[in-house]
């Protein structure tokens, strides 16, 4: 097939960042306790939550916070908060917890897992609100948790500390619920009441919420009072909109995509880089996709996701790599769960990259593939360096910067038909 020339291309972002993660954990948690009187934690438990992200200086930060709360008399403890990941099992979460670097050995606190939950009341549309066993029988309760824009929704809860309060401590169950509680109640109500109960009543110490730049660095770290959660994470999300980095061109014909999985993105590709928001409601959904990739191809499953593939439906094409390594158990649990079983829907699937992209094209409707507007990227966590073709150079995003360095090799085949090099990153 004949394609177009591609060149190499870095996207420049402003990029605040803090030159000591430990040390700003260390003053987040200082000041928080400082500002509600919680210094007091003699003997007291402390139940630290940890999703299933992958944060940058994740462990590094929370060995501070563990040692910060025993210098204070405390017993930290870490617990996994993350609805449904791992397979739903304790063990499992155990595991995504092991890969992300976090254990016993790690951060200096014992991780203790369950699936258990019980509930700590209702929201004011009788609504039940549950959280995690053994959070809940520690004195105290640490939310700790990168806040960022979510793959689904807008308004001032997304991704952050409210989020894991209700979807990461809940469990299976919470998780289960609140996704089919939002089918029928507004997101932001649900959030806001629901969260409400679980301050009230769930004994939270105060919240750390950590923003990441462009550059997947540590930009702030921010200590919150319990109180200021649902006042404060509308602020911090549009912080950290500010800093979430993007492709930087318009009017895309084809997105390819080497590698999607859970660590990447709860959505395997996040929506917000991929401009496919579908699940969105309102204007503002309208917005995000009204630029997006005519398609997108991706090419393969992260090691770290082991099998999960939630989020794939997002894809019109995949190759057969990618399908073989489906799990269906974690994937179908993970979207039934978040009552979005498009997700797990499989694309159309080609056995070589040269097929998948003949068809993808041609069903984008480019006469010619030599004029097409092709961007290539890792994944959509790794930004700062994609191939994209010449003629997208016309179509640069408003208030995006980019830098061409020269001729990249372009959409070259082995003679096995598959892409060369593999991966970007190599």
């Amino acid at each position: 097939m004949s394609s177009p020339s591609m060149l190499r291309i870095e996207q420049v972002f402003d990029h605040p960042s803090v030159d000591d993660p430990a040390a700003a954990a260390s003053e987040a948690l200082s000041d928080v306790l400082s500002r509600t009187g919680a210094e007091g934690l003699a003997g007291a438990s402390v139940a630290i939550t940890v999703g299933s992200r992958g944060i940058a200086n994740l462990t590094t930060m929370l060995r501070t916070i563990v040692a910060g709360l025993r210098d204070r008399g405390a017993e930290p403890l870490i617990v996994p908060a993350m609805g449904s990941h791992g397979g739903g099992t304790a063990e499992g979460q155990v595991g995504v917890l092991n890969s992300l670097g976090v254990t016993l050995e790690s951060v200096g606190a014992e991780v203790r897992s369950s699936m258990d939950t019980v509930e700590v009341g209702r929201t004011q549309d009788d609504f039940p609100v549950v959280i995690d066993r053994i959070a809940s029988e520690a004195d105290h309760i640490l939310v700790i948790n990168r806040v960022k824009p979510h793959t689904e929704f807008f308004g001032p809860y997304q991704s952050g500390l409210m989020k894991m309060l209700l979807i990461g401590l809940g469990k299976h169950t919470g998780a289960i619920n609140y996704h089919r509680a939002a089918t029928r109640i507004p997101f932001e109500r649900l959030i806001g009441t629901a969260g409400t109960v679980v301050i009230e009543r769930a004994n939270i110490l105060a919240g750390i919420a950590i923003l990441e730049n462009a550059y997947e660095q540590t930009a702030e770290v921010v200590g919150v009072a319990p109180g200021d959660f649902l006042t404060e994470e509308g602020e911090l999300i549009k912080r950290a909109t500010g800093y979430l980095p993007g492709i930087p061109f318009d009017f895309v014909d084809l997105l390819i995509v080497d590698e999607m999985g859970k660590n990447v993105s709860g959505a395997g590709m996040d929506t917000n880089v991929i401009r496919r928001k579908h699940w969105a409601d309102g204007a503002e959904g309208e917005t995000v996709e009204r630029t997006a990739p005519r398609r997108v191809f991706v090419r393969d499953l992260t090691d770290k996701t082991e099998g999960n593939a939630a989020g794939v439906g997002l894809a019109d094409f995949a190759l057969e790599r990618l399908a073989r390594k489906f799990d269906r158990h974690k994937t179908y649990t993970n979207t039934i769960t978040a009552t979005r079983p498009r997700g797990a829907m499989l694309p159309l699937t080609y056995e070589t990259d040269r097929e998948a992209i003949e068809m993808a094209l041609a069903s984008a409707g480019v006469p010619d593939a030599a004029d097409a507007r092709i961007v290539r990227i890792l994944n959509t966590l790794s930004l700062i360096h994609m191939e994209a073709s010449e003629p997208l150079m016309d179509n640069v995003t408003a208030g995006a910067t980019v830098r061409s360095h020269g001729q990249a090799p372009g959409i070259r085949f082995d003679d096995a038909g598959m892409l060369t090099p593999d991966r970007l990153d190599v």
